[in-house]
């Protein structure tokens, strides 16, 4: 579970994406941001998630709202991903786990019954000001963009 809470500024961070592009939070400074952690390029919950929000996109793009994905794959992983299922959007490869250790999104998962560390699916809804309004603890994955959008309802 992370240590953010809405209402406080999102951490700054600085990576690089599947096409070698270097991505900032600064970049999207006035735009309103869902940058979403996913544990695992092309596994099952992942791919539904990044399909659903790719279905979506222009739906998100119309309502104000940049993507940007986040996993500790690394730059190639990111690259078939994309290409794979076509995905118009940023996947930062956070192989460091700078990013992943900011946003407080790895921890203790469990899978029959067996316990290991990886990364927590969570989703951080960004306002133009840097500030997160919205912390989907853990998103549909089928169904992610319209939680996304259904959020902004409340802010």
């Amino acid at each position: 579970m992370t240590h953010l809470t809405e209402g406080i500024k999102a951490p700054d961070f600085k990576g690089v994406d599947q096409n070698n592009k270097a991505i900032s939070l600064k970049n999207y400074k006035g735009k309103k941001v869902a940058l979403y952690f996913y544990p695992k390029d092309n596994t099952p919950g992942c791919t539904a998630q990044a399909c659903n929000l790719r279905d979506n996109f222009l739906l998100l793009k119309k309502k104000g709202i940049e993507v940007i994905g986040v996993s500790a794959d690394d730059i190639n992983s990111h690259k078939k991903f994309e290409t794979k299922y076509q995905l118009p959007f940023p996947l930062i490869a956070d192989t460091s786990h700078e990013i992943i250790n900011k946003y407080g999104v790895w921890g203790e998962k469990s899978l029959y019954g067996k316990k290991y560390m990886g990364l927590l699916r969570t989703t951080f809804l960004i306002d133009e000001k840097g500030i997160i309004q919205k912390i989907f603890l853990k998103p549909k994955v089928k169904l992610h963009a319209e939680e996304i959008i259904e959020s902004l309802q409340n802010i």
